[in-house]
Formats: C-alpha cells, structure tokens, sequence
C-alpha cells in the first residue's frame, strides 16, 4: 500500500499541475457541496468558482512569494508588512467579487449594492467575513506542502542510508586481505616445482574461494552452509603453509540448510585467527572453530593462541580488517539481534557471536 501511494505521490509530482489542479478541483466541489445556503446548488457553485481566483491569488502569493521570500530568509518585517497588505488587498477583491460578480448573477433584485470605496474602508467587516475564507485554502496547501517536504525528505534520508549501508558493506567486502591468496600462490608455486599431488586440488579450492567472493556472495543474504565451505576451503588453503605445526579444529552443526546469513561476515574472523594465532613466534599455535545454527540462532566461536609480545604489522593488516570489519558489518546488518563477546588474554584470543538469524 506504501509503494503504491508512493508512485502515486511521484507521478503527481512529476506534473506539478496535475497537482495543483486536482487541489483545487477538490477545494471547489467541497466547498461547493459542504455549504447551507438559501440558494440552490448551482448558485452555490457558481459563487464558490468565482471566489476561486481570488484564493488562488491569496495562496501563491503566499506560499510562493513571501514565505520563501521573506520568512525563509528571516526578514520578518518585510514578511509581516508584506502580509498585512496582501491580505487587505485580497479580502477588498473577495468582497467587490461577491457584492459585483456574485450577487448580480444570483440574487433577486432589487438590492442596496455598496461602492467600492464603502467596500474598501469597511476594515472590521473585511477582515470579520473574508479573511479566513480567503486563505484557508492558503492555509491548506501550505500544509500539504509541508507534509510532501517532508515525505520526500525522509525518503532522500532513507535511500542515503541504504545507500551508505549498500557502500559500507561493499567495502567491507572488498577489504578481505589478500595475504592468504599470495600465501597459496607461493605454496603453488612450490607445488608444481614438487610435482606434488597436492597442486591441482590447492588451485581447485582456492578457484572456489575466488568464485564465491567475487560471484556468489554479492547477494544480501547466503545460505550458511556456503559460508561454512568458504571456512573449510580457506582451512584447507592455510594448513597447506603451516601442516603439521598447527593444531586445528573445525566443527561445525547446521539443523536447516536453508538458513541464511550476510555473506563474508565470519570469514574476517577466520582470517585474523591464523594471522595472530598461527605465526611462528608460537611455539604450539593452536586454532579452535566452532560454527553452530540451530533454530535460527548461530552461535560461532573461534580461539587461537598468539604470540605474548605483539609482532609488528608491517600490512596494516589489524587496522584494515579483522574484527573492526566484522563489527561493523553486524552493526549495520544485525543492529539489535546479535551479541559479540571477546576475551582478549595474553596468549590467547577468543570471539564468541551469537546472530539471530530470524531477524
């Protein structure tokens, strides 16, 4: 219902006569119906469309000319001067109109008609009998003028935040460090002076890593479980560089496989984990993953171990991604249905996240 009073607020928008045109059309046949009178509907009507010029004057002027001329601008004087005479001026044409337009076409003669001067110096009766029918219609369209600002500005402000969102998380993707493609590149490259085995499936799993962030995750949400093969190959990449030396464990539960997620958010985890946990200042690096969706809520909880005095980051890598990337995605994806947890220790690093993933 929403999208469809919006095409209709855009089409009219798009002809602002059509607009204006349909307000006062409207304006007439309300008046025109809404009023008791001794005369018959016709005259009705015919004195309503004849005051209607009038009003039409009185509201653009305005509406048009001296609120944004004047009151926008805070010349406040010039405005209420201005208004004093403007409305002295229309409500003087909206009595002459009816003394000399209306009743000559619908009252019974004979009758007393007054002069114009008598018309223009009677200030009490002018303002007592003309001025509110003169510009309420004024006061109307300046409201629903309002009223669209307003519309379209929420909306300008909401497709500037969808848009910021949309940039944020583009970025956001296309921060995933490249480090770990250089790492298997050179692993290959070892591979293939070995002959080993091991090189068709390294250029299999990482042209499937490849595929799935340039290709398959450019949708807002994915099926959890591609995430999770997204995990496993990356796994699979990085213990082709450190093999044995590593500890690592990988469990993972998903009870519907039709449970999505935003794409890319655990994989900056992941990446940090054998950044910080598997360098070789560690003695024993151990890395420990745990992914679990059940009933809509995902519980991922990843620990390594790390060196106890910080190597140098000569990449800028922790600056780039990471967990500041990860929160940030969740901040803008899952604001109030996600819970981070970090126990940052001297040897060690742990992150548990809980998501909703039903929000």
């Amino acid at each position: 219902m929403q999208d469809y009073l919006s095409k209709i607020i855009d089409y009219i928008q798009e002809r602002r006569w059509l607009g204006h045109l349909l307000f006062w059309v409207i304006l007439l046949l309300t008046q025109s119906l809404g009023v008791e009178s001794l005369y018959d509907e016709q005259d009705i009507f015919i004195h309503k469309a004849l005051m209607l010029p009038i009003k039409m004057l009185a509201a653009y002027t305005l509406i048009y000319f001296q609120v944004p001329v004047f009151l926008y601008k805070k010349r406040y004087v010039a405005f209420l001067v201005s208004f004093i005479v403007s409305s002295y001026v229309f409500t003087v044409l909206a009595r002459i109109t009816v003394v000399h337009g209306v009743e000559e076409l619908i009252r019974p003669r004979p009758f007393a008609q007054e002069s114009i001067l008598e018309i223009a110096t009677d200030i009490k009766a002018l303002y007592a009998r003309y001025y509110l029918g003169t510009y309420f219609p004024a006061i109307i369209m300046y409201i629903l003028k309002l009223i669209k600002e307003k519309f379209y500005e929420s909306r300008a402000i909401e497709q500037l935040e969808k848009q910021k969102v949309s940039s944020e998380l583009n970025f956001f993707k296309a921060q995933i460090h490249p480090h770990f493609l250089f790492n298997t590149l050179n692993n290959l490259y070892v591979l293939t002076l070995q002959k080993s085995d091991k090189a068709s499936d390294t250029v299999l799993k990482l042209s499937e890593i490849l595929d799935y962030m340039l290709y398959q995750c450019n949708d807002n949400l994915v099926y959890v479980e591609k995430e999770m093969q997204l995990i496993e190959n990356y796994i699979n990449l990085e213990q082709l560089r450190y093999g044995d030396r590593l500890s690592l464990s990988f469990t993972h539960h998903i009870d519907n496989p039709n449970s999505k997620i935003a794409p890319l958010i655990l994989i900056s985890l992941v990446e940090n984990a054998f950044k910080h946990g598997a360098s070789g200042a560690i003695q024993n690096p151990i890395i420990d993953i745990d992914l679990k969706v059940e009933e809509g809520q995902m519980k991922f909880r990843i620990f390594n171990t790390k060196a106890r005095f910080e190597q140098k980051d000569h990449t800028n890598y922790k600056e780039g991604i990471g967990l500041h990337n990860t929160k940030s995605q969740l901040q803008l994806l899952y604001p109030n249905t996600h819970v981070i947890e970090i126990n940052d220790a001297s040897e060690s690093f742990e992150v548990k996240l809980n998501v909703d993933l039903n929000s």
